[in-house]
């Protein structure tokens, strides 16, 4: 039940309203740490956590996502996802890969951007970082 409302909400908002065409489901989820919030047995907000493929001492968080704007789900579960990497993991940094519409958000958790602007999916983004 909650890997159907995860999978749903992950193609509804990345796939349906962002009106990108790409194969959501992939094998990094095998590797991830699923993070979520859920009412009613509906999954609202959501973010992964899995090592960063080329960087042994960092971690990535991807995926992060609310139906709930502006009532402090986005910022609470993106606390909940820094503290279980800071409790349970060893890493020295992580890394987020960023909609350029969202940088406020993540600087608000001491994020900076690492990168000039780039598209992904037809999306304007940026690296992001943070030193643990």
């Amino acid at each position: 039940m909650e890997l159907y409302e995860i999978l749903k909400l992950r193609s509804e908002i990345f796939v349906v309203e962002q009106d990108c065409v790409y194969q959501d489901i992939d094998n990094i989820d095998y590797q991830s740490l699923h993070i979520f919030c859920e009412e009613n047995h509906k999954v609202f907000a959501y973010l992964r956590i899995y090592p960063k493929h080329d960087e042994t001492d960092v971690v990535q968080i991807g995926k992060v996502v609310t139906l709930k704007h502006r009532t402090g789900s986005g910022s609470a579960l993106l606390e909940k996802g820094i503290q279980t990497i800071k409790d349970t993991m060893n890493y020295k940094k992580i890394y987020i890969v960023a909609q350029k519409q969202a940088i406020g958000f993540y600087e608000k958790f001491s994020f900076t951007v690492t990168s000039k602007e780039f598209l992904e999916d037809g999306i304007v983004h940026v690296a992001m970082e943070l030193i643990l």
